[in-house]
């Protein structure tokens, strides 16, 4: 994996199978090895992204799972998109590190990030997560699970005959410190953006952030279920005020980056916020939106037409 600063997306370069609708913490027993289920995927193996804070990108879909390393115990960042595949982690994590998982750390509430968590839970790992996971899984998780589950060559490529949604066992509404593995970690809810359910993960003496969705490298940020295109600019600015010059960031897919990298984003976020409010005051419909040239060059048709959903509906609830 590259150092951070060195990567820049472009809409060409659309991830791999994604769609464009996508105090001492509980749990100090952990996970054993032996007691997961065992799966092979396509990784590179643990990247050192800061003193003692891994990464590991997963495939499908080029997840980048975290792993937080403390005296008596390691945290992981996401759970990945099934209980096979949050196996795998706790497997991994075990069998590298040689600690014990004792906490794990939702970055928002997307099944790509969140349905490995009942194997945590299972070997009672605490799960942290934003206040809203649950009213996110309700809403847009639950139908799109149930209706996988009941015709699965509606998504052929997901997994999903097992999962049953788990939320997180600890939810956060408010800025959280906690020091599960002995190791300081600084939870911060996210205003809306990527979802109503993104939560930055900071590890102060390292110099890590991990932001999830907020922030995409291996493509461009997705405007998937739940998402607020109009807020997602300054929701991403607010937190990059936090992040010092120095600081790496940890998208949910691709490489690490810096702080000058998620600005260009915003920036390109910025570009859809106003796009799409032209388009709404224009009276043009969804469908009938002339999609710009310099947006197509960066996003598909169809996340783009999710955009203008999404922002429609809350131009609207404004009045």
């Amino acid at each position: 994996m590259g150092g951070a600063g060195h990567h820049e997306w472009d809409g060409q370069q659309q991830r791999r199978a994604r769609g464009a609708t996508r105090g001492a913490g509980p749990g100090r027993r952990g996970a054993h090895p032996d007691t997961v289920t065992r799966m092979t995927s396509d990784v590179s193996g643990w990247a050192e992204v800061g003193d003692g804070v891994f990464v590991r990108r997963y495939e499908p879909v080029d997840v980048s799972v975290g792993a937080i390393v403390g005296p008596t115990g390691v945290t992981i960042v996401d759970t990945r998109n099934s209980p096979e595949e949050g196996d795998e982690i706790l497997r991994d994590v075990v069998a590298e590190f040689r600690r014990p998982v004792v906490a794990a750390i939702n970055t928002h509430a997307h099944y790509d990030h969140t349905f490995g968590n009942e194997r945590f839970a299972a070997h009672g790992v605490g799960i942290y997560g934003h206040v809203l996971v649950p009213r996110h899984f309700e809403q847009h998780e639950a139908p799109r699970l149930a209706a996988v589950q009941a015709d699965p060559t509606r998504e052929p490529d997901k997994n999903w005959a097992g999962v049953h949604l788990t939320p997180p066992t600890v939810l956060v509404d408010a800025p959280l410190t906690i020091d599960p593995g002995e190791r300081m970690i600084e939870l911060l809810p996210i205003d809306p953006g990527h979802t109503d359910t993104d939560l930055a993960v900071h590890v102060p003496d390292a110099g890590v952030w991990f932001l999830g969705d907020v922030i995409e490298e291996s493509g461009a940020p997705m405007f998937g279920s739940g998402s607020f295109p109009l807020g997602w600019p300054a929701a991403l600015r607010s937190v990059l005020g936090r992040i010092g010059d120095g600081d790496v960031i940890v998208p949910g897919h691709g490489a690490v980056v810096d702080r000058a990298f998620g600005e260009r984003q915003a920036d390109r976020l910025e570009q859809v916020a106003s796009f799409v409010r032209r388009a709404h005051d224009s009276g043009a419909t969804v469908a009938g939106a002339e999609l710009p040239a310099e947006l197509l060059g960066l996003w598909p048709d169809a996340s783009l037409r999710s955009a203008l959903r999404a922002g429609y509906a809350a131009l609207s609830a404004e009045g």
